[in-house]
């Protein structure tokens, strides 16, 4: 591996009074290359486990599979990828230099730019990304059987969406933190940057729109949700006001009180939705709900980062990632065994109750962020490369933050399998299917002809009873399914049926917590991206700082999404049945847009033996999100077609029907006739934008191919003044280099390592 270009000057550059600011490549390389036989030994058994799990999965078919391999296989995968497939992509495509200071240190200003551990720094860039798409994508896709899912969750992450956030963090780091449309505009020109700008917008309030909706799903009709979420927000700007004043820097402190809180509200909302007076106030139809969440993001996104923002995303890191791990060390010692086949008798058609459309493309754009998320390209471009303290960290945060959320998307799928199928169908098909009573919907599952179903009536009533709710009956968008199967795995695990009611609304605290992070963060990050597309022209609009601007862009983004967010509530096709596909198409089309800035930026740079790493994910990404898109606007099958749906129902209007297919009214079939409409046309634009800067990006990389590289827009190298270890645990080498710096006198330790 040769020395980086710039490494020379950062040699002459470097203070001789303080230690070295990296460890030598020769060292660290050495270290890489010793094999020990037990460390053989260890790579050998976790790649056996990995395939003996895969073997069962994939290949052994019995009646049932026990979900303890998809535990295994998802771990082992994601180990292996990490430790050699992303140093791959380290060593020949990116090159990091921990020689250079990053923009944390050369730009640090104490509000966007600031050096953050890399541990502290995962947790927020994972609380950042992981929305509600790797919870809701899978146990929708779960319609399809367990095995589609499952291999592009796991093999999707490891070659697509891990290799999408880790570049895009690496080069926007390498600018000075710039995001993903401006690094578009300077590399694609002004027709592929444009389009990239105007896409990215778009798509952000669609993916918004589609996080909030989920919420209102899983809280409509449920007063206990409703008190248990609701107390969330005065917890958190406690905990807010508590670490900037009464106790600064007690991070571990305040997440206790905040932790104890929070099951002190979920257990609360139970004795509360209990009486006869929090029945009432807190039972709220959806479209209370959904203007309650439109105010609540509008007042989010313009509070200070510390007073909500920051707390929140302390408290859900904690929950995400505890209750993940909890849920998969309750699946080791429940090893619950899974039913639904690995291929469904939905897999080869086209109209699944859940959601319309074949295995191929659906399947992919349906589980959306488990596997390639293009809204992680806004946030790998947008706060976490500002926060960033040595370049070689970004493997670590942006590759195995991304395997953190896969292996959240496998955790929801197999909650969501481990359920009753009659009960799964019952729950995420639309009310015009299932008729909204458990009588109908036992009936209208029993006519699905499935093998090894019959439900009853009893059944769907009791599970309602056993987790504290009135009815489970249509409770689409994947967070109510994903509660019942936590629920119904963790009773067994801690607490028995007793427990079941707790561990749902613990579930779906956990989910609207998870996702109104992403709600907020979003539209935050949707407001600098409007504020700076506004201050291309007005350039008063790109101080971030300027109140009116930023209220005012605030105010533009939260209105669109609404917008978006109460068409999809007052649905009558089930909004989350009809919207799902158009964000999971969005989502996907944002990162074949990151993907393709990604490769022009590196065939640039020179690195053509490896645009493979880029070229394939950016190809697939492509294909998929193209096809789905053409399905969407040319299908002639309504179910699938948004304008063949619509032509189907104001044919129906026109000839003077008063009812049709799902809408029992006039009012609902012209509902469906103006939100089809509006889906098409989006449909249309974003993916002829999409196509504009992917066919700019390959004209781009071609170019540089044939120059033998291009203009690089990289901020000038820096010499580093501070050290830091790269990964979760340092090496050898890293901790002698670390004790060199704590040897420091006091003086200097402005530099130390870690500082903040």
């Amino acid at each position: 591996m040769g020395k980086n270009p710039d490494q020379t000057g950062l040699m002459e550059g470097l203070d001789p009074t303080l230690p070295a600011p990296a460890v030598d490549d020769s060292v660290r390389e050495a270290e890489e290359r010793k094999w020990t036989p037990a460390k053989i030994g260890l790579w050998v058994a976790i790649s056996l486990l990995g395939a003996v799990a895969w073997f069962m999965l994939a290949l052994v078919r019995g009646e049932t599979v026990n979900a303890i391999w998809f535990v295994f296989a998802a771990v082992c995968t994601y180990l292996i990828g990490y430790r050699f497939y992303s140093k791959v992509i380290e060593r020949y495509l990116l090159k990091p230099n921990d020689r250079r200071a990053t923009p944390a240190e050369y730009k640090a200003d104490g509000k966007d730019y600031v050096r953050t551990d890399r541990n502290v720094l995962f947790g927020h860039h994972f609380a950042a990304i992981a929305g509600a798409g790797p919870l809701v994508g899978p146990v929708i896709a779960a319609q399809m059987g367990y095995l589609p899912g499952t291999i592009w969750i796991i093999i999707g992450v490891v070659l697509a969406g891990a290799v999408q956030d880790y570049l895009v963090m690496f080069f926007s780091m390498r600018r000075g933190g710039r995001s993903l449309g401006q690094m578009a505009r300077e590399e694609l020109g002004v027709i592929g940057g444009t389009a990239a700008l105007i896409a990215t917008l778009l798509i952000m309030i669609i993916i918004v729109a589609i996080l909030a909706l989920v919420v209102v799903n899983a809280l409509g009709e449920s007063p206990w949700g409703v008190f248990s979420v609701g107390m969330t927000i005065p917890i958190a700007l406690f905990m807010g006001v508590y670490l900037r004043y009464l106790r600064p820097g007690k991070v571990m402190e305040v997440s206790i009180i905040g932790f104890v809180l929070l099951m002190a509200a979920i257990i609360g909302g139970g004795a509360v939705a209990g009486t006869e007076w929090g029945a009432a106030f807190f039972h709220l139809d959806k479209v209370t709900i959904a203007w309650g969440i439109i105010i609540y993001g509008f007042i989010a996104a313009i509070l200070p980062v510390w007073l909500l923002l920051a707390p929140r995303d302390y408290l859900s890191t904690f929950m995400k990632i505890g209750v993940i791990v909890m849920l998969a060390v309750a699946i080791i010692v429940v090893r619950p065994e899974i039913t639904v086949p690995a291929f469904s008798e939905f897999a080869s058609r086209e109209n699944g109750p859940v959601f319309s459309g074949a295995l191929f493309p659906f399947l992919f754009v349906t589980i959306a962020c488990g596997a390639l998320s293009g809204f992680h390209a806004l946030i790998s471009s947008g706060t976490t490369p500002k926060l960033i303290e040595k370049e070689r960290q970004t493997r670590f945060i942006g590759y195995g933050g991304m395997l953190m959320e896969s292996f959240v998307a496998i955790m929801a799928l197999v909650a969501a399998i481990s359920i009753d199928r009659g009960i799964y169908f019952a729950m995420n098909a639309p009310v015009a299917l299932t008729g909204g009573t458990v009588e109908t919907a036992a009936q209208w599952v029993n006519s699905l002809g499935l093998a090894n179903v019959n439900i009853t009536p009893d059944v769907l009533a009791q599970t309602a009873k056993d987790v504290g709710e009135e009815s489970i009956i249509s409770r689409s968008g994947g967070a109510p399914t994903l509660a019942v199967g936590l629920a119904h795995i963790m009773q067994q695990f801690i607490g028995g049926p007793g427990m079941m009611a707790f561990w749902y609304h613990f579930a779906i605290m956990f989910e609207a917590l998870f996702i109104l992070t992403a709600v907020d963060a979003g539209t935050r990050v949707a407001r600098f991206m409007l504020q700076d597309s506004i201050g291309n022209f007005v350039p008063k609009f790109k101080e971030a700082s300027w109140r009116p601007g930023a209220w005012l862009c605030t105010a533009i983004m939260v209105a669109a999404w609404g917008a978006v967010l109460l068409m999809g509530v007052t649905d009558p096709l089930g909004g989350i049945n009809t919207l799902f596909p158009l964000f999971g198409i969005a989502n996907q089309l944002l990162a074949a847009i990151a993907l393709a800035v990604c490769m022009a930026i590196a065939a640039k740079r020179g690195v053509f033996r490896y645009l493979w790493i880029v070229a394939v994910p950016l190809a697939f990404a492509a294909v998929v999100t193209i096809t789905a898109s053409f399905h969407k606007i040319f299908s002639p099958v309504p179910a699938v077609g948004y304008f063949a749906n619509n032509a189907a129902f104001s044919k129906a209007l026109a000839d003077g029907k008063t009812e049709f297919g799902t809408a029992k009214t006039v009012a609902a079939m012209e509902a469906v006739v103006r939100n089809t409409m509006i889906q098409g046309v989006l449909s249309v634009i974003f993916v002829t934008l999409s196509i504009i800067v992917i066919l700019t990006a390959v004209i781009a990389t071609v170019k540089a191919i044939r120059a033998g590289g291009g203009q690089d827009h990289e901020d000038p190298a820096i010499p580093s003044k501070v050290f830091a270890p790269a990964g979760l645990i340092p090496t050898p080498a890293e901790k002698a280099l670390l004790a060199e710096w704590n040897a420091l006198p006091a003086e200097k330790r402005t530099h130390k390592a870690g500082h903040h």
